[in-house]
């Protein structure tokens, strides 16, 4: 387990509450890690809200858990909103949520809204994770899609022009993926804040985090930037295996503690054969996607892949607000009419 907070957050935390985001039924941890994995144990990821007492106790022993940086099917994820929002209300302690799919939002659109009518106790931030010139950008609190393939500087300023936060996501690996360090200084060095960034991405469980770790801490405390961390889950148990606390438990808060730096890093990195195996169910996943698309195209049936909300298997895609419409099977789901269609800033390109 690797844990970093900020001073004013050690008091809320003690013992296995540092590292409290994820549960299960049975107190074991579920996902990923298994007994070797990072640098803890399972037990490490046990909830702190198991010795409280009652609601009120529970708020005050420890700080708000959010893990912003998770994947659905309408990009290169394997569970579809519902899922997610099923799983971390009943494995997680989590209070925050970033649905951040590749180039798309309206996945993140669909969660938050469905979050909101079924009455979560967790309140979903519609994310995406941009493709850019120079590496991924973890953008959060956006109203829209932003475009892909710009340069850093440019999507920087877009996220921020629509009100939301831009995170360097598992940046200082030596891939395209990654933004580098000498571009992360030149971009916090400018005069002009609508280029800088708001936070690194500290802990990222994968590969892609895991090789630079280190130094992306070292970075951070460099440049007296925000540190935050993030699951990136392509699967459901993955969730919480890195995640950020912060003071209070609101998105509201989550936001605030980023601008603030007040937010801390926790999490295990993800063992080889995980990683494996998170690769097989995309490939099987992509290529149902390939046959449903190719189906919908064939049998005129209005419907094509699964993006994972409900209205996504639709064509064009709308979130029709409930199960049961999405076109699950062959023929159905077709357009009623009732429901208003993404826009194309909302859907994917």
């Amino acid at each position: 387990m690797v844990v970093h907070l900020p001073a004013d957050l050690e008091h809320a935390v003690s013992g296995n509450g540092r590292d409290g985001a994820r549960r299960s039924e049975d107190g074991e941890s579920p996902g990923p890690m298994g007994r070797d994995a990072g640098r803890g144990s399972p037990a490490a990821a046990r909830a702190p809200l198991a010795a409280a007492r009652g609601p009120a106790a529970a708020h005050e022993e420890r700080p708000g858990l959010a893990d912003p940086h998770i994947h659905t099917l309408a990009s290169d994820g394997v569970a579809g909103v519902e899922e997610i929002l099923d799983y971390v209300e009943r494995h997680t302690n989590l209070d925050v949520i970033g649905i951040s799919d590749h180039e798309r939002v309206d996945a993140g659109i669909a969660a938050r809204e469905l979050a909101r009518s079924r009455g979560s106790r967790v309140e979903v931030v519609v994310g995406e994770e941009i493709t850019t010139r120079g590496g991924h950008v973890l953008a959060l609190f956006l109203q829209e899609r932003v475009r892909p393939l710009q340069s850093l500087r440019a999507t920087i300023a877009a996220v921020h022009e629509q009100g939301g936060l831009a995170i360097a996501a598992h940046p200082l690996a030596p891939y395209p993926i990654c933004a580098s360090g000498r571009a992360i200084r030149r971009l916090q060095a400018d005069p002009d804040t609508r280029f800088h960034f708001d936070a690194l991405e500290a802990f990222n469980p994968t590969s892609a985090g895991r090789t630079h770790h280190a130094k992306v801490v070292e970075l951070a405390d460099e440049l007296g930037m925000a540190a935050t961390g993030g699951s990136d889950g392509h699967l459901l148990e993955a969730i919480a295996s890195g995640y950020t606390t912060f003071p209070g438990r609101t998105a509201e808060d989550f936001r605030r503690a980023i601008l603030e730096h007040r937010t801390g890093w926790h999490g295990e990195f993800w063992t080889f054969g995980f990683q494996v195996q998170m690769y097989g169910r995309q490939l099987r996943k992509y290529s149902r996607d390939i046959r449903d698309d190719l189906r919908g195209v064939v049998r005129r049936t209005g419907t094509g892949r699964d993006l994972g909300y409900p209205g996504g298997r639709l064509r064009p895609p709308r979130f029709t607000g409930h199960a049961g419409t999405a076109g699950d099977g062959d023929g159905g789901g077709r357009p009623d009419g009732d429901e208003p269609e993404l826009t194309e800033a909302e859907a994917a390109p």
